[in-house]
């Protein structure tokens, strides 16, 4: 990469902004794509988000509304889409995507039909194997962000080369950022974290308390960590920045909208009121389908994810899914430990 960094980001969401924002005041160079028209005439007009109006973003960002402007010569190119997005966006990017790029995935999800990670799917799309794909994931409220607080996040590839160049160019003073080379493990972490955060907040709508809370963190990372492990990611992964750190943040936080809609579906709001009430993108609904598909096709037990499902679909009300996981057979905490029951 050359003495400036380039960087399109495709996205004028929340947290593609608090990107942009963030990389620009860093001194790298700074394009921001949208499919809405309206966002980048708005971005352009006012140098507020929506969502940020006591923030005004930096007259050097450049917005545009060719996503091959935000494309070609760039060094980086980041998704910064809703998960849901991510394949339509990675198809219109493919066409001004060059051999050697760095393409960093900031979406968090699993795509229901392929059960692919949110770098597989763009790697479906861009068909082009000297393009070198990253996971960027951990607990990064854009809200915080945007007004540099500090913050740790995870680079993850199995380009070595990539994620050191990803890591130099998102550090900043206020963010700090770590590599680890088991991509599929921190995208794992990223989508599935926010199911186990509608859990925390159906139980906290419920009336629940903290320590209902840590448990359903605690044992909503033994799930996921399960599962990642049969897939064969690493260990350690989910007991990093990527795993119970995104999940702690994304459980406990106001910031979240997972959380939040899970408080709402928790006092008795149905869940297509909740989402319409928080509205914007809720994750951890659109990654439930995927979840429960990993699970089956891995054979690994994950009760908190089925009865979030089995909640969010109807088929359990809200009031019994706290009782029904408590009264789950008694086991050990530890696999394979001699006091587990035959």
């Amino acid at each position: 990469m050359s003495n400036t960094v380039n960087i399109g980001v495709l996205g004028a969401g929340t947290w593609g902004v608090a990107l942009a924002r963030m990389l620009c005041n860093a001194g790298r160079a700074v394009t921001v794509w949208s499919a809405i028209e309206g966002e980048i005439d708005n971005l352009v007009s006012a140098r507020r988000h929506p969502n940020f109006q006591d923030v005004l973003l930096p007259e050097q960002i450049s917005y545009t509304k060719d996503i091959g402007a935000a494309c070609v010569g760039m060094d980086i190119v980041v998704v910064a889409v809703p998960s849901p997005f991510v394949r339509e966006t990675a198809r219109r990017a493919a066409a001004y995507i060059s051999d050697g790029q760095i393409i960093v995935d900031v979406a968090k999800g699993i795509e229901e039909e392929t059960l692919y990670t949110m770098t597989e799917v763009i790697a479906d799309e861009l068909k082009n194997p000297a393009v070198r794909l990253v996971a960027l994931s951990g607990p990064t409220h854009a809200e915080e962000v945007i007004n540099d607080l500090p913050t740790a996040i995870v680079s993850a590839s199995s380009d070595a080369e990539a994620a050191v160049a990803v890591q130099r160019a998102f550090t900043t003073p206020c963010m700090r950022v770590y590599t680890n080379d088991d991509t599929r493990g921190v995208e794992l972490c990223g989508a599935l974290k926010n199911v186990i955060a509608l859990a925390v907040g159906v139980a906290t709508g419920l009336g629940c308390g903290d320590n209902a809370r840590a448990a359903l963190i605690t044992r909503g990372i033994a799930e996921i960590s399960r599962l990642g492990i049969a897939m064969g990611c690493r260990e350690q992964t989910f007991g990093g920045l990527a795993g119970i750190g995104d999940l702690i943040v994304t459980a406990t936080s106001m910031h979240s909208r997972n959380n939040r809609c899970g408080i709402l579906i928790g006092k008795g709001v149905p869940a297509r009121e909740a989402i319409r009430q928080i509205g914007m993108v809720v994750e951890g609904i659109n990654a439930l389908p995927a979840a429960i598909s990993l699970s089956k096709k891995y054979g690994v037990e994950m009760p908190i994810v089925e009865t979030v499902d089995a909640v969010v679909n109807g088929r359990a009300d809200v009031s019994v899914a706290i009782r029904t996981l408590m009264s789950r057979e008694l086991k050990s905490e530890l696999s394979g430990s001699a006091f587990n029951h035959a």
